[in-house]
């Protein structure tokens, strides 16, 4: 187990912290995470992530900067409106911790390349604000065998969930918890009901947290579970979330199944 000096400095808080240590350490400097969007959860989520020192991250999203971003997305500023976010996130991380090495991907997630992209990583985070994309994602994943961390956010709350249904008998993926897309015309985002900007702060760093309890092997992960912070009244909750025996994704009405 080999840091230089630099890395016994940097990250000197997580060695002496008996439940994660040099191993601990060790592992997240091994790890590759896929964050998938740069906005509101990622922006709190790429840092934490990146000055913990995840040794690779991968980010995508094809969406440029603008100025109504600016009151939550704090990765993110003024004189990158215009910039891709891709890049603007990944010269703030770059500054942040330059041993982070980044992968960059300033296209949509589709079905035509969520495969080959997810391959690469151990992890990926869920940042997005559509149930398309959170479903594609989480299929992906199911295919794959990789673990997701995915968070979502409202107004003055939001949730995070881990699902890896690859890692044990019980375990439900998103389809699980929601089986098919809501009808599209109920769904809204931060753009039509507005959000208070630390509560993605709050969210976000919740979901690099449960991320790096993942990777490490410290605590109670919320696989099988999932987390209700409701910021308005300061309510923090935990409800369990049942495996779907039936699941088209993960279940025995599974394709591969």
């Amino acid at each position: 187990m080999d840091f230089t000096d630099e890395q016994l400095e940097r990250y000197a808080r997580h060695i002496i912290l008996k439940d994660v240590g040099g191993a601990g350490q060790m592992a997240l400097l091994n790890a590759r995470v896929l964050v998938v969007g740069a906005g509101g959860l990622g922006s709190p989520l790429l840092l934490y992530l990146a000055a913990a020192g995840v040794g690779t991250i991968g980010i995508i999203d094809d969406d440029a900067v603008e100025l109504s971003n600016l009151q939550r997305q704090v990765i993110h500023h003024t004189n990158d409106i215009a910039t891709q976010k891709v890049k603007s996130a990944a010269e703030k991380i770059s500054a942040l911790n330059p041993d982070v090495k980044l992968n960059l991907f300033e296209e949509r997630l589709t079905a035509e390349n969520a495969a080959e992209i997810v391959a690469a990583y151990d992890i990926v985070a869920d940042g997005t604000d559509n149930f398309r994309t959170r479903h594609l994602v989480s299929d992906t994943c199911v295919a794959l065998e990789k673990t997701l961390v995915s968070a979502a956010l409202g107004p003055f709350e939001g949730q995070i969930a881990t699902f890896k249904p690859h890692a044990g008998v019980g375990l439900p993926c998103y389809r699980c918890f929601l089986p098919v897309e809501p009808d599209p015309d109920s769904q809204r985002t931060c753009s039509d009901f507005g959000i208070l900007g630390a509560v993605a702060g709050v969210v976000g760093s919740l979901q690099a947290l449960e991320i790096l309890k993942e990777i490490t092997g410290v605590g109670e992960g919320l696989a099988g579970k999932m987390l209700f912070v409701d910021t308005f009244t300061m309510d923090i909750r935990k409800i369990g979330l049942p495996n779907d025996p039936a699941c088209p994704a993960c279940g025995k009405g599974a394709k591969n199944g």
